[in-house]
């Protein structure tokens, strides 16, 4: 007896073709909620960027690609992914997880390849004077260590510029703190204001 995967189409029922049961397949994955979703935040050749004297293993990728992460870093910081039908792995200082847990979006995206200008981690959602950096400003990645809510900790009235987060979210600071004690930072997309007792240095390697 030969066993035939039949699926139901739109205009009728037929025997899948392999490619179509190996992209179901792909598909499926973005369904486990282990597998995640990220953007890269700046374009990385291994060759010339890898710390690793070997990097036959490691995923290059361009700013704003799209890639799909199995699981959690490993002990060297980095995550095995897939971007453009190749599987490697992938720095995490490199990259920034998409917040997104619905899987029929997380195909779309996927199938995307790349996040759109207007939607990247590294662009601003914040008003446009606001969120002008300088090509030449030094990027530091920060950690939080406390949760931050400027409706109850801000010690400013104007509030709509700053940024809350929650303790262990990565925060990318961008220059040197002002002289009110805030660094202009990026979570998620999001630009703002970030009080600088409120996050710690996290080293890039």
């Amino acid at each position: 007896m030969i066993a035939l995967d039949v699926y139901l189409y739109p205009d009728g029922i037929r025997v899948a073709e392999p490619d179509e049961i190996l992209r179901w397949e792909k598909e499926k994955e973005l369904y486990d909620p282990n597998v995640r979703l990220f953007v890269a935040l700046f374009p990385y050749n291994p060759s010339l960027m890898s710390p690793n004297p070997d990097t036959s293993e490691e995923l290059p990728f361009e700013r704003g690609q799209i890639i799909k992460v199995y699981g959690d870093k490993d002990t060297d910081g980095f995550y095995h992914g897939e971007c453009a039908g190749r599987f490697g792995y992938v720095p995490s200082n490199m990259v920034s997880e998409i917040p997104v847990y619905d899987g029929d979006l997380k195909i779309e995206l996927f199938q995307q390849g790349f996040l759109p200008e207007a939607l990247s981690p590294v662009e601003s959602r914040a008003n446009s004077e606001a969120s002008c950096v300088p090509d030449d400003v030094v990027v530091q990645r920060m950690v939080a260590i406390f949760d931050y809510d400027p409706l109850e900790s801000s010690p400013n009235t104007d509030i709509e510029d700053e940024l809350p987060f929650r303790a262990g979210d990565i925060i990318y600071v961008y220059g040197d703190v002002d002289s009110d004690g805030f660094y202009f930072g990026d979570l998620h997309g999001y630009r703002g204001l970030v009080p600088s007792n409120y996050v710690e240095p996290l080293p890039w390697n």
